[in-house]
């Protein structure tokens, strides 16, 4: 693999994470319209929407226990969406995604017997208890949007449980299929949030953008970096989405970390990073 391969593949994660912070900036900005829950609704149903007419998954033939872990795969999704935004809608970009980061850790050593990751895991354990709104302490973080937050990251641990078992479907398939059933969790909120509201016409062309930025144009750049980095370089790329989230967050929204805030996220995005280096699972990230 030439280092022009390698360097052009890295931006191009970059590019990736740029696009899905991007698309929660705007996600976050039409919250006042429609809620979170009206921005995870549209999310998912325009990028099911573009997906299904993509992948035409109704040719493929799926056995009852491969629909099963497709449903398991796609409430997840679902779930890992709607919480993550309950999560921006109170505290910064960068700390959310920081913190949605420690699913894929508690995966890895779950299913590890290395020391190091346990020391890496111990790493982003304690970057989560700088967060914590200690009492008296300034820049204090609201703490439901901690708990959304640690909610999306389990949600993306089962997303990557049951993303390995849903595998076994073509990919493309299976990421349609995901996304219908992520559905079953968005929609009902993102109605009873929003209601008619969905269909006015700024939510449903910030809900495209949303949509475009944060699911299909990210895929397509890691779809094409899967073939010029290796999955360790990829997890240690894509370990510096929380840094990205919060110089999005500051550029667009104005949103600002303390001193304390920002040696939380570096430490996460050192155990993200030291995770993929040293572990034989690599970390994954949602679609």
């Amino acid at each position: 693999m030439g280092d022009r391969q390698v360097i052009l593949g890295g931006l191009t994660i970059v590019a990736a994470q740029l696009s899905i912070n991007i698309g929660a900036a705007l996600a976050k900005g039409l919250f006042p319209l429609v809620g979170p829950e009206g921005v995870a609704a549209l999310r998912t149903a325009i990028s099911a929407a573009i997906l299904l007419a993509v992948a035409r998954p109704w040719r493929a033939a799926l056995s009852t226990r491969q629909a099963g872990h497709l449903l398991l795969y796609g409430l997840a999704m679902g779930g890992m969406n709607l919480l993550i935004y309950w999560a921006i809608a109170r505290i910064p970009i960068g700390v959310a995604v920081a913190i949605e980061i420690s699913g894929p850790l508690a995966v890895v050593l779950l299913t590890s017997r290395s020391l190091r990751d346990f020391l890496w895991f111990a790493l982003a354990a304690g970057s989560l208890l700088l967060l914590i709104p200690w009492p008296g302490r300034e820049a204090r973080l609201d703490p439901a949007g901690l708990l959304f937050a640690l909610g999306a990251a389990a949600c993306w641990a089962l997303y990557i449980v049951f993303g390995k078992r849903a595998s076994e479907v073509k990919g493309s398939v299976a990421v349609a299929l995901g996304m219908l059933a992520a559905c079953l969790v968005t929609l009902p909120a993102g109605i009873a949030a929003a209601g008619a509201k969905l269909l006015l016409a700024p939510a449903l062309g910030i809900g495209v953008a949303v949509a475009l930025l944060s699911s299909a144009l990210p895929y397509m750049l890691e779809m094409n970096a899967f073939g010029k980095l290796s999955s360790r370089l990829i997890g240690v790329v894509s370990s510096c989405a929380p840094a990205v989230g919060a110089l999005t967050g500051f550029a667009i929204l104005g949103e600002r970390l303390s001193f304390h805030q920002w040696i939380a996220v570096i430490a996460m995005i050192t155990a993200s990073a030291g995770c993929s280096l040293t572990s034989r699972a690599p970390l994954e990230r949602p679609t």
